[in-house]
């Protein structure tokens, strides 16, 4: 198996998932995107759902992690589903569902979809682990409202009894930990990739769920913003794309750094 491109820790392969997957060293992370419901013209991509999760499955160290980020399209009036779907077939073949997360996009860019509806502006990112997590670096980046206060005051237990706070006494920071809806605006620089991922969106989830030295892994790695991430933040990478077209743009990106999507 022959890389496309390989630069100390960062590896390129040109070809399908479900052939490279069987072949790979374990990882302790994916961060991906996949192609969901034909949304868009990814050259000709061949995607096959169930063999490339149980691929996963086979490739994530114990303790690792996989972020799925999908949405759903809307087909004759009807969400496709697609997203719970996928998030449970996870299940079934031995992930955990360690957190369903929200990437809020802030815009809305679909067209024809508001005369019946709400406007559609994010995608769920399905973090999914193999048994109990190894890793994760919370980012504190929430502006606390009651910055200086001292907490106090009591919870409900599950019985109905009412218990003094375990942190009670502790002084509020300024900031505190991320919650899991995040709101990142789309890519929208360049066209060189019909759905280009934010390269913030791949940047902090690289921070909370790996360390420095470790390989993250993006199967369906388009024009490379995963990989681009991992090697800033001093993590090794693997990369898939059955696009050569993507894979050149993606080498592109880590031999350049700054070279537009």
């Amino acid at each position: 198996m022959k890389p496309y491109y390989e630069h100390k820790d960062i590896v390129i392969y040109h070809g399908k998932s479900q052939d490279i997957l069987p072949d790979l060293p374990k990882v302790e992370l994916t961060v991906t995107s996949p192609p969901y419901d034909n949304l868009r013209d990814y050259e000709g991509y061949d995607f096959d759902f169930e063999f490339i999760a149980k691929g996963l499955y086979n490739v994530t160290k114990d303790g690792g992690v996989v972020v799925w980020v999908v949405g759903d399209a809307t087909i004759n009036g009807s969400e496709t589903g697609t997203s719970f779907r996928q998030a449970l077939y996870f299940k079934e073949i031995g992930f955990n569902l360690h957190d369903t997360m929200i990437y809020s996009k802030s815009n809305f860019s679909a067209v024809g979809a508001l005369r019946t509806r709400y406007a559609p502006t994010f995608e769920y990112m399905f973090v999914l682990s193999k048994g109990v997590i190894a890793t994760f670096n919370p980012i504190k980046d929430r502006l606390c409202k009651t910055f200086g206060a001292v907490k106090s005051g009591t919870i409900r237990c599950k019985n109905g009894e009412m218990k003094r706070m375990s942190n009670e006494g502790w002084v509020q920071p300024e900031y505190g930990q991320r919650f899991n809806v995040w709101e990142i605006s789309p890519q929208t620089q360049g066209a060189a990739h019909p759905a280009p991922f934010p390269e913030k969106l791949a940047h902090d989830h690289i921070i909370s769920w790996s360390n420095k030295g470790d390989t993250v892994l993006d199967p369906m790695c388009g024009s490379g913003t995963t990989l681009k991430m991992a090697k800033l933040l001093g993590r090794n990478a693997i990369g898939i794309d059955t696009s050569e077209k993507y894979c050149e743009i993606a080498a592109r990106r880590l031999d350049q750094e700054v070279l537009p999507l």
